[in-house]
């Protein structure tokens, strides 16, 4: 039988394979082994079609109970080997999403454990060592092409390598208008190597998760699930909010709420939540930088510490609002935020190649890397940070994409495959924010270009990288493009990363690129 896998097959294969790996560790596991085979069997019973007959050797969790690790293994490994094969020969990107897909779901198997048992170690070995040896057979072939199909933009490349010969390490860009689809790279993928980074590279997208989650939420507000001017604490009673905050003012930044990474006042003063790569925090930070924090700790040291103003008030960018936002999707839907994700945004739109990481710090290859530098012992040290937990941001900057897929999103968002027309009105009604050309609305940034038109946005930057997201409001162009570079607790390349930015959009937008003046080190 020869079969041609789509993008919703590929995005249910690595569900299916989430739910394995998740069903082989429950089996070993110390901790919460009911939960996490729940969770399993959910995933494997959305294997039908063509995805069914990879997997159909393979039980759906039913007949799976009081089994061994090795027994569930014995049976799951050929499946996971069977995917890998056919992967490799029709996508072989593909098969480096859905070897990381595995891996993540090894990890958070692990992290709802505690500590592994002997058996569950094993188990990820083997996984690890099956899923190796596939990948380096399509080596060889998951190269992208440097620019699409069509003709070359001489302007975009050069506006590229003009970004990297101001100090960024890579930059990827992909650009969709009225010529057609063009993506090219400029740098390197890693500090001393000589590859250029990926085309289509995995990111951590940083705070372009908010617009994903915010999407997410006003889905079920169409369904009636959710009330925009509801009180937050009605859903989420358990963290005595103040009753002022509606779920509104979470998605616009109008709660008030403390940002659970610190806050920087108008008279300068500066009061940390945890650690953060900048600032004083910074070494803590490295230090710690595979801890795991769950989003009900964040929350809860956010409203440890005074609000900024009363609910409604004012406007000021806070995480805390949107890991509240994650709580309140898994308290109404009563499944996490992966799953709903998955099943309402990623797998329609077939982004086979986002993430939802919660904890764990590995990133699909390909990828370009992101490095840091700090002085320890009146030394300087530059470290490669490109795994690392993400739970630190959570839902304020946690998912991992691609150019490609941040592209098909906001296309598709601002085109109306997601929403209904009049949520997808409110979401991009703009709001002053009192901040030059930033009004918000519900997830989204409304900003005028230099040329007087008008583009939805969010952008997210994470420690060493940036990911770019615009689109026009009718998703006729967009612009997603990574930038990656050697991050300080200094910010030190914070003028530099603004002025690419706006090289970019102008150049994307305008027809023409502005010329800022270089900051000098």
């Amino acid at each position: 039988m020869t079969i041609t896998l789509s993008d919703q097959d590929k995005s249910t294969l690595r569900t299916a394979a989430y739910g394995a790996v998740s069903l082989m560790a429950a089996a070993g596991a110390a901790g919460q082994p009911h939960k996490i085979a729940a969770n399993g069997g959910i995933a494997l019973g959305s294997t039908t079609g063509l995805i069914g007959h990879v997997l159909a050797d393979y039980p759906k969790g039913k007949d799976l109970a009081g089994k061994s690790v090795a027994e569930i293994a014995d049976r799951v490994l050929p499946a996971l080997t069977a995917a890998m094969s056919l992967l490799k020969k029709q996508d072989p990107a593909e098969a480096d999403n859905f070897r990381g897909t595995v891996l993540i779901a090894v990890e958070t198997a692990q992290m709802y454990q505690g500590r592994p048992s002997p058996a569950t170690a094993e188990m990820a070995r083997k996984i690890t060592e099956a899923l190796d040896a596939a990948r380096a057979a399509a080596a060889d072939s998951k190269a992208m092409p440097e620019a699409a199909a069509g003709q070359d933009r001489p302007e975009l490349r050069k506006a590229i390598e003009e970004i990297v010969e101001s100090g960024f390490l890579a930059v990827s860009l992909r650009v969709h208008d009225e010529r057609g689809e063009w993506a090219g790279s400029a740098g390197v993928a890693e500090l001393g190597g000589t590859a250029k980074p990926p085309v289509n590279g995995h990111a951590r997208i940083g705070s372009n998760t908010k617009t994903f989650t915010a999407t997410l939420v006003l889905q079920l507000v169409a369904e009636g699930k959710i009330e925009l001017d509801t009180p937050a604490a009605d859903y989420l009673p358990e963290f005595g909010l103040d009753r002022r905050i509606t779920v509104r003012m979470l998605l616009q930044h109008t709660s008030g709420l403390f940002n659970f990474t610190g806050e920087v006042y108008d008279d300068g003063s500066i009061v940390h939540g945890i650690p953060v790569p900048y600032g004083t925090t910074g070494k803590e930070w490295v230090d710690n930088r595979f801890h795991t924090y769950r989003p009900e700790e964040l929350v809860q040291l956010a409203l440890s510490k005074p609000a900024r103003f009363a609910p409604g008030t004012g406007w000021s960018y806070s995480n805390t609002n949107y890991v509240l936002a994650r709580l309140l999707i898994e308290k109404v839907t009563g499944r996490s935020l992966a799953e709903e994700m998955q099943e309402r945004i990623l797998g329609p739109l077939g982004l086979s190649a986002t993430v939802v990481p919660d904890a764990s710090p590995e990133i699909p290859e390909p990828h370009a890397h992101i490095y840091y530098r700090y002085e320890e012992a009146s030394q300087q040290k530059t470290i490669d940070i490109t795994r690392h937990n993400p739970s630190w941001v959570s839902t304020g900057g946690d998912m991992i994409s691609t150019s490609k897929d941040l592209a098909t999103f906001i296309s598709s968002l601002v085109g109306g495959k997601l929403l209904p027309a009049p949520l997808l009105a409110e979401m991009c009604t703009p709001h002053a924010t009192g901040l030059p050309n930033m009004d918000y609305g519900l997830g989204v940034f409304v900003q005028k270009t230099d040329c007087g038109g008008t583009v939805i946005t969010h952008n997210g930057g994470t420690v060493g990288s940036m990911t770019l997201m615009y689109s026009t409001p009718d998703g006729s162009k967009t612009l997603t493009a990574v930038l990656n570079w050697v991050d300080d607790a200094d910010l030190s390349i914070a003028t530099r990363v603004q002025n690419a930015q706006q090289k970019l959009v102008n150049e994307v937008f305008c027809g023409e690129q502005a010329d800022p003046a270089q900051p000098s080190d």
